[in-house]
């Protein structure tokens, strides 16, 4: 696979290591995500699915193993490079929309733009543009307390959105939505992805979410295989 987003190799994590009980919860994984290409990464609750999403968004660091996001290896970075690559390449989504109660929509999607140094012009007429591209631009002014679960959970996918990001991953970004409000944000979320052409990697346990996606994998007892 020719110039990959996102590569992972030998990626090994325990807890507790050294003690009786130590877990071992990624054994040596594999992992390439081409540009545009969109991953499904099924696994049920507790097989390692988060602790990979977070190794791969610079979130935690693997005990072994190596972590390269656009090209560039990640291993011996500073803490400060790490974390500027994160905020400017990747985007992360998860399941419950961490959105802040006192801002408004629009407000939270400006706030990673701000933070990373974008005018507030600029941050405010690109959120819009996200907000109005899922289909919630009349909730901008909203606070995430009067927006439905589906509404909030697109917002939160604006924000992730918000940078550009070359990179999304997303770890059960339905998993918190009844089946019909799932589809629709499922939906709204694949749009947004294919018209921006970034690449994803989005760890769901949905089978019929996950066929939808380019390639689908299966975690099972630390290590990845094709599903």
């Amino acid at each position: 696979m020719s110039d990959p987003v996102l590569r992972l190799a030998g990626i090994e994590k325990a807890y507790n290591p050294g003690k009786p009980n130590e877990v071992h919860v990624l054994r040596g994984v594999d992992l390439t995500v081409a540009r545009g290409e969109v991953v499904a990464l099924v696994a049920p609750s507790g097989a390692g699915k988060s602790t990979l999403l977070h190794i791969a968004g610079l979130l935690d660091a693997p005990d072994k193993g190596s972590v390269e996001i656009g090209g560039e290896a990640m291993q011996g970075r500073s803490d400060r490079r790490r974390t500027a690559t994160r905020r400017s390449k990747v985007g992360f989504v998860y399941q419950f929309h961490h959105l802040l109660p006192e801002f408004s929509a629009l407000e939270n999607v400006m706030l990673p733009q701000l933070a990373n140094g974008i005018s507030r012009r600029a941050a405010k007429t690109r959120a819009q543009e996200l907000l109005t591209s899922v289909g919630i631009a009349e909730r901008a002014d909203h606070r995430p307390a009067a927006l439905s679960g589906g509404e909030q959970q697109r917002v939160a996918f604006c924000r992730a959105m918000a940078n550009a990001p070359r990179l999304l991953l997303a770890d059960e970004p339905t998993g918190n939505l009844d089946p019909k409000t799932s589809d629709r944000v499922f939906d709204a979320l694949m749009a947004l992805v294919r018209e921006t052409g970034l690449s994803a990697l989005i760890a769901t346990h949905n089978l019929e979410l996950a066929a939808r996606m380019d390639r689908q994998l299966k975690m099972d007892q630390g290590q990845l295989s094709e599903l």
